[in-house]
């Protein structure tokens, strides 16, 4: 008995995306840890799954990464676009920890980050909540850098009168010679940002759903709100919002380089991102699957070794 076995006449009948193909995703998750870094026809030739042993280490060269592109981009005397997230966040720590020991000034640096909570207005919460994106992304990189910290009117916030200018801008600095990087985690329901696979219905063609740059108030899986409440408000699921405004494939996917990050494991040997990372690296693109997009462009996809399974069932 499985999940394909048992799943008709069940409460899950119907509940996950129509585009979901469980059974290929199964078939994602069967191989054994050491094949998950075999490269795949749809990869970039530039794109690479980078193991890393345990969260310190994890959390030092995701931050080591994002550090060293924005030291490359200075040098080049480049302004840098970055599409940045709050979540995962122990590597901001050690951005910081770099930027400041190498001394590099992030006045060239230009924040957009990728999501932030909202109401079906897309009215956000007040940027001094401690559960706002905005105040996570202060407290965690901006303000420990202190005199090299990315000038105030260079960070953007996705409430919903800044989100809509996110293409502009992001346009304007490209056409200035800008770099565009995208530092995301994967979600449980495989989105970026907050770019939810059920939007795919809406959309006729791929290419209709990768013109898509952002979205007011969108509609969050409950998966994802359940991934949330666990990840980050300590199960309680009364505080998670059920929307947010979100960056989407027209923006995301014009990185000329991306940082990813997935660090989901748990307590007790337990963890909940295997199966996204899996999917996201063997799938092969699909509107239906947002993260399996990601390693068809240029750049570096952290992971934790417990994430590359065995994806088995276990009783303890």
């Amino acid at each position: 008995m499985d999940f394909m076995s048992t799943v008709k006449g069940s409460l899950l009948e119907g509940f996950l995306p129509a585009g979901w193909d469980m059974a290929k995703f199964d078939e994602c998750c069967s191989h054994a840890p050491k094949e998950i870094t075999k490269r795949q026809s749809f990869w970039n030739k530039n794109f690479k799954p980078v193991e890393c042993e345990q969260v310190a280490d994890f959390d030092m060269m995701m931050g080591h990464e994002i550090a060293i592109q924005i030291k490359k981009a200075g040098d080049a005397g480049q302004k840098l676009a970055m599409i940045l997230p709050v979540g995962p966040m122990g590597m901001y720590r050690w951005a910081v920890y770099f930027l400041k020991e190498w001394n590099v000034s992030c006045k060239h640096v230009y924040g957009f980050n990728m999501d932030e909570w909202s109401d079906a207005e897309g009215n956000t919460l007040p940027s001094d909540n401690p559960g706002a994106f905005q105040n996570a992304m202060t407290n965690a990189f901006y303000g420990p850098l202190g005199k090299l910290t990315v000038p105030v009117e260079q960070r953007n916030f996705a409430t919903k009168e800044n989100l809509p200018t996110y293409p502009e801008k992001i346009a304007a600095l490209k056409a200035e010679g800008a770099k565009l990087i995208t530092v995301f985690g994967i979600g449980r329901m495989m989105h970026i940002a907050f770019w939810e696979p059920h939007f795919a219905a809406e959309f006729a063609t791929e290419e209709e759903w990768k013109s898509q740059c952002y979205r007011i108030g969108a509609k969050l899986h409950p998966l994802t709100i359940e991934q949330n409440a666990l990840t980050s408000f300590k199960s309680r699921t009364t505080l998670v919002p059920c929307r947010a405004n979100t960056v989407g494939p027209g923006l995301f996917l014009q990185s000329d380089y991306i940082i990813g990050g997935c660090d989901g494991t748990l307590g007790r040997g337990m963890q909940w991102q295997g199966l996204s990372l899996w999917v996201t690296l063997r799938h092969g693109p699909c509107t239906w699957i947002p993260s399996s997009f990601m390693p068809t462009l240029p750049g570096k996809l952290f992971y934790l070794k417990d994430l590359a399974g065995p994806l088995m069932a276990e009783c303890n």
